[in-house]
């Protein structure tokens, strides 16, 4: 019965698909590139390059839910492809907010949307790609592809997984996701609640490794290299950095910069489309767009607001601020708190943060604020601007909590090295 339910989200999600592609641009993303998409598989891993062709498929197939997913899944990737120079990787997505940034990443040799679930392309999909491993990051979880894999004994690794005990694995009705947990050949989590929630459900196969963001935002961190056109912008002043910033965001730090005169910002807003930008514009009118800043130099020093009008930036920008913003914690939730602590830099975001391990526990540490409202973070800028004794330990200890938490990576790929799961 519970996988007669799952048929019929599936064909609910499909139909939904259909209709909302109408109008919703992101969703004709979602379905136009899927379009002829066993066809391009099929097209373009079967012509391997020379040399790079044998009688047994080495394939590493990673899944990444979306953009988020991909960068902690990127460590992984990348230490893989190093030990490995000759192996072939395969990256799939599902939502186009990941495969439409990432789509000509060289660090792998192919990446595709993954097909819609279902019997048929599961099948399919294994058919064509016939990986030797296969590495699935954080969740995403679907029944068809998880249990071809298994009929097909490939191992199938789960990296930085996190669970809570109101997930539906461990609801009365989820015995199909409990059917989908017994697919996993090892499950790599980020903390020991996770570990105790498998093991109450007879899940031993479980590796306590951390969360691999960590290794990421540090290797970022370590090859970081300066900006020119940031540097003339900020000058000796101060900087607020607000990332991954939704409506609800601006709104509140619009209204608490006014109160720090001599405050400049750089605002990464989550969403980069015309409409939101030019809604910027209209809210810091002493504002300028990134993409200008190489014909305005000259009046930069009465500027004291920059929107960031592109993507792949934000986590080199957080090396500039005095403070840092976070978005999403008005709406769905915060976004990456570590790509600024690893810098050193006191981080502020909204109230929506619990579900985040990283955020509660930068808070408990001192290196991170909550704020409801545009009297709290004013009152928390100001705190942050004026007592420098707190202000100095907010850095060392953001920082401290980053370094203090690498070595997921080492673990996952250790792993793959002693059970021989990829030997190309």
């Amino acid at each position: 019965m519970p996988k007669v339910f799952y048929n019929i989200f599936l064909l609910l999600f499909r139909a939904g698909i259909c209709i909302a592609s109408i109008w919703n641009k992101k969703v004709q993303l979602w379905r136009i590139g899927r379009k002829d998409i066993f066809e391009r598989l099929k097209s373009e891993i079967r012509n391997l390059p020379a040399g790079r062709q044998g009688p047994k498929s080495e394939i590493v197939w990673f899944h990444c839910s979306s953009l988020g997913e991909f960068e902690q899944g990127r460590p992984v990737i990348e230490n893989l492809k190093s030990k490995y120079p000759n192996s072939q990787l395969l990256i799939t997505f599902f939502s186009p907010s990941g495969f439409e940034i990432r789509k000509d990443y060289k660090g792998v040799d192919w990446v595709f949307y993954l097909p819609m679930d279902s019997k048929t392309n599961a099948k399919k999909f294994f058919d064509i790609v016939n990986p030797a491993l296969v590495v699935f990051v954080k969740y995403d979880y679907w029944y068809y592809y998880l249990t071809e894999c298994k009929k097909r004994k490939i191992p199938l690794l789960m990296v930085s997984a996190i669970f809570r005990k109101n997930q539906i694995f461990f609801r009365w009705y989820g015995s199909l996701h409990r059917k989908m947990l017994q697919c996993i050949t090892h499950f790599f989590v980020q903390d020991e609640s996770s570990k105790s929630l498998l093991q109450n459900l007879n899940i031993n196969n479980v590796t306590v490794a951390g969360d691999t963001r960590f290794d990421r935002v540090v290797t970022v961190a370590e090859n970081f290299k300066p900006i020119d056109e940031i540097e003339k912008f900020c000058g000796a002043s101060k900087i607020l950095v607000a990332g991954s910033t939704w409506p609800n965001d601006e709104k509140i730090i619009k209204e608490a910069i006014a109160s720090f005169p001599d405050l400049k910002l750089i605002i990464a807003p989550h969403e980069i489309h015309g409409e939101h930008l030019n809604l910027l514009k209209n809210i810091f009118t002493n504002s300028v767009f990134f993409s200008e800043l190489r014909t305005l130099n000259s009046e930069l020093t009465t500027t004291n607001t920059l929107i960031i009008d592109n993507i792949g930036m934000l986590s080199k920008l957080y090396r500039y601020a005095s403070i840092t913003y976070i978005g999403g914690g008005f709406d769905k939730g915060i976004h990456n708190v570590l790509e600024a602590a690893v810098f050193g830099k006191p981080v502020i975001f909204g109230p929506k943060f619990e579900k985040f391990k990283e955020a509660v526990e930068l808070i408990k540490a001192g290196a991170a604020f909550s704020v409801n409202n545009k009297e709290e973070l004013k009152t928390q800028m100001d705190l942050l601007l004026t007592e420098n004794d707190f202000y100095k330990k907010s850095c060392e200890t953001a920082k401290g909590y980053v370094f203090e938490n690498r070595g997921a990576t080492e673990k996952i790929v250790q792993y793959i090295q002693e059970n021989r799961l990829f030997t190309n």
